[in-house]
């Protein structure tokens, strides 16, 4: 048994758990979330607290146990209070803006980069997915937020990867507290 799989999952007011089958479903005030249960992983919802527990017949699902709790729990905050990710934007003329479902962003490309298609002008653009919502402060400071943890982190790591930050003068797009290593340039010949 895993040691993070063994602590319980504290449920706070206003949160239902139900299982269906192989599925578990985790309703809140911000939305609902449902996870799927690998063979061997078993879940006892109590009144106050969620415990997961391994099958003694599945000896092999021991390597799932504390992975199922960590989602488990990651569903319910995330229907109760949500997750978020910041990112900045450091470079002249780079500006972001929400445009309907797409994120608008110019990052100092000759071309728009749309699905993986170019054409030209100096923006890339972001299909915005349902359940998660973007906003743009000050041009350059993007709020990527949502109820799924791994759904925001995925959508924040691909917003960085448009323009991930240089390593000469530190243009691009990151987390606030990234710490990109600069380095030097070439030195001037001397004679």
């Amino acid at each position: 048994m895993s040691r993070k799989g063994k602590n319980p999952v504290p449920l706070p007011k206003g949160v239902e758990v139900k299982k269906l089958g192989n599925e578990i479903h985790v309703k809140g005030p911000k939305g609902s979330l449902h996870q799927k249960l690998v063979p061997g992983i078993t879940v006892e919802i109590e009144p106050e607290q969620i415990l997961v527990g391994l099958d003694e017949q599945h000896q092999d699902a021991g390597n799932m146990h504390g992975l199922y709790r960590s989602l488990i729990h990651n569903m319910v905050v995330g229907v109760t209070e949500g997750y978020s990710k910041q990112l900045e934007m450091i470079g002249v003329g780079y500006r972001a803006a929400v445009q309907g479902n797409v994120l608008d962003l110019q990052v100092g490309y000759s071309f728009v980069m749309k699905d993986g298609q170019r054409t030209s002008q100096k923006r890339s653009q972001l299909v915005i997915p349902e359940g998660i919502a973007i906003k743009v402060e000050k041009n350059t400071q993007i709020n990527v937020s949502g109820i799924n943890k791994q759904q925001v982190g995925q959508i924040a790591s691909e917003i960085r990867a448009i323009k991930p930050p240089e390593p000469y003068k530190g243009k691009g797009i990151r987390y606030p507290t990234e710490h990109v290593r600069k380095k030097a340039g070439k030195a001037a010949a001397k004679k």
